[in-house]
């Protein structure tokens, strides 16, 4: 990931050669050049504001500069950058967009001043190349540096060998629309406080049951917004319940519309694979191989799963297609269906397995932080991944 950022004040982003930003970029994991736009201002004084029209308190930052900052450093590399522009008018800086901003090869932060930059650098801009504007929050900050300093570390660190521990990246807050749980180290017992027992019980099933709990109570006290969508899905009827051929329409569009950003980037002729291109008489036939269970709110398919004894493996339950309409992602709603169709397999199971679309970042992440691991030699079908574990007793 290459990122490219102006500003008239260089040592600010000096942060980003120290602890793992440094690291990365001495490993090749990150190149992050800093630009001076008084550079390009070519009078006595390098100035790089002036009045603005129409009256008015402050400086606003001149169009020239800018335009020949951006221009410059554009032609230092090979393709399209995306020109990032921090600013409290912009889209909330969330993991979402964070994860995003992993995806972008090339970056250019253009860090504002003042009153802000003129706004015809956006418009000439935006005819060259994509431009996001991304806020920390609803508050001002003297200049777009101090965000510009978070969003790539918010970014780089899940770009793949930042992390010392990448399952730190899937145990975190926010990565599933809850806050993380508390944590605790040695001593057990320090100033007359202990540590809760259940985490010295050594018992995996327990911990992790305590430390949803946890989140759960922490998102509800500190962040309520966070479960105001899963407050409104509460009720009886999110008891998964067995497909019928009723169903069969509903699951249909639930399918193409969790893979909607799959389909919308693969060629016209891969468009429609898997999930996406099944028919009635698909679904009809996979009865009576899989057992496939669906969840409704207020009447509307919002989520599936489905789970069978995996024919040449006769001891493994494979768990597939676990998918949940994308205005309710985040919510915990997959988390529920996939222990529901883990709680229902057999007796003489002793492994679980998930498969997962190539693309299906959310479902990988939600497997990886239920302790599956990435099986080697690729998924079950074309196009996927397997993670496997153990079943606990």
């Amino acid at each position: 990931m290459r990122c490219d950022i102006i500003s008239i004040f260089p040592e600010y982003l000096e942060p980003l050669n120290l602890s793992l930003p440094g690291q990365a970029q001495r490993k090749g994991l990150l190149e992050v050049a800093v630009h001076d736009l008084r550079d390009f201002a070519h009078d006595r004084h390098r100035t790089v504001d002036d009045t603005p029209y129409g009256g008015g308190a402050g400086m606003v930052m001149k169009p020239q500069p800018w335009w020949e900052a951006l221009e410059h450093v554009r032609g230092l590399g090979e393709g399209t950058p995306t020109l990032i522009v921090p600013g409290p008018g912009g889209e909330v800086l969330t993991q979402k967009v964070a994860r995003e901003l992993a995806d972008e090869p090339w970056m250019i932060f253009a860090c504002g001043r003042y009153e802000g930059i003129d706004e015809r650098v956006y418009e000439a801009a935006a005819e060259v190349m994509p431009v996001r504007v991304i806020s920390l929050g609803d508050y001002v900050l003297n200049g777009g540096e101090v965000a510009v300093l978070a969003m790539i570390e918010a970014a780089a660190r899940l770009l793949p060998g930042f992390m010392g521990n990448a399952e730190s990246l899937v145990e975190e807050s926010h990565e599933d629309g809850l806050l993380e749980y508390p944590v605790y180290t040695k001593p057990a017992s320090w100033r007359e406080r202990e540590v809760p027992p259940v985490l010295l019980s050594g018992d995996h099933a327990k911990v992790a049951a305590w430390r949803h709990e946890q989140r759960l109570e922490r998102t509800a006290a500190r962040r309520p917004d966070l479960l105001h969508a899963s407050a409104a899905l509460a009720g009886t009827d999110l008891v998964p319940q067995a497909l019928v051929p009723a169903d069969f329409g509903e699951l249909m569009t639930l399918q193409r519309a969790c893979w909607a950003d799959e389909v919308a980037g693969a060629e016209p002729e891969h468009a429609w694979w898997g999930a996406p291109a099944e028919t009635v008489d698909d679904l009809r036939d996979a009865q009576a191989h899989w057992t496939t269970w669906v969840v409704r709110s207020e009447g509307r398919l919002v989520a599936s799963v489905r789970a069978r004894r995996l024919p040449e493996r006769r001891t493994t339950w494979e768990i597939a297609r676990l998918m949940v309409a994308p205005d309710l992602s985040g919510r915990g709603l997959g988390r529920a269906l996939l222990g529901h169709a883990e709680a229902a397999a057999p007796a003489d199971i002793t492994r679980l397995r998930v498969n997962v679309s190539v693309g299906g970042e959310r479902v990988l992440r939600l497997a990886k932080k239920a302790k599956y691991r990435v099986m080697p030699g690729g998924g079950t079908r074309s196009g996927t991944v397997d993670l496997e574990k153990r079943r606990q007793s």
